[in-house]
């Protein structure tokens, strides 16, 4: 006797989303243009902003950081000056935990100064999932925008599309940097990449901030 499995319109809808978007993301062969790639699927699903951070495993004296984002330029500068990536609870959480999280007052209690600053600039509803892969290399994905907070209904719709990016952009983004790396093994300089491309309504910045 054959069992046939039903699947409800949602996981079609799912698939087919997926199926749309896999190509390009297996396929884009640039950090940058990976990440515009990013940016226009995370506005389709209702978020103004995103960042990607991706830490490698070498040299383990100073793992390498590479950070993409289109946030505003004023935070980005501001989120560095203060150093809040040491405090920040979203980093914390992705170092030790797979599983998603969505900002919020409680989540931020440590780290009430990053809250509200980020708050000041529009950041203010957000969700965030890290990434990892074999070779030991952690990726972090977080969303944000300023307006509705995110309601189990939209939780319920969306998740399963975030959590699938979040694999899809760390295996992505690790495949291509991991390669940059490699070419640039044994040098010892800092690199400060800007690209001037308008991403949607957003500054599109890849900022490096470790010694490779």
């Amino acid at each position: 006797m054959t069992v046939r499995h039903k699947h409800c319109p949602q996981e079609k809808a799912v698939k087919g989303w997926q199926e749309h978007q896999l190509h390009a993301l297996q396929t884009t062969t640039c950090d940058a243009q990976l990440f515009e790639l990013v940016v226009s699927i995370v506005h389709d699903l209702g978020f103004d902003h995103c960042s990607y951070g991706l830490r490698m495993p070498l040299p383990v004296s100073q793992p390498k950081v590479v950070l993409l984002t289109n946030y505003p330029r004023a935070w980005e500068e501001r989120y560095k000056e203060r150093g809040y990536i040491a405090v920040d609870p979203t980093v914390r959480h992705g170092t030790h935990s797979l599983q998603p999280v969505i900002w919020s007052d409680a989540f931020f209690a440590s780290s009430r100064d990053l809250w509200e600053e980020a708050r000041s600039f529009g950041l203010c509803v957000g969700w965030a999932q890290s990434g990892r892969d074999v070779n030991s290399t952690m990726g972090l994905l977080s969303v944000s925008r300023s307006g509705e907070p995110i309601s189990e209904i939209e939780l319920r719709d969306k998740e399963i599309k975030l959590a699938w990016l979040t694999q899809m952009v760390h295996l992505g983004m690790s495949r291509i940097l991991s390669a940059v790396t490699f070419r640039h093994k044994g040098a010892s300089h800092f690199r400060h990449i800007e690209t001037s491309r308008r991403v949607s309504n957003g500054h599109h910045s890849v900022v490096d901030f470790a010694f490779i």
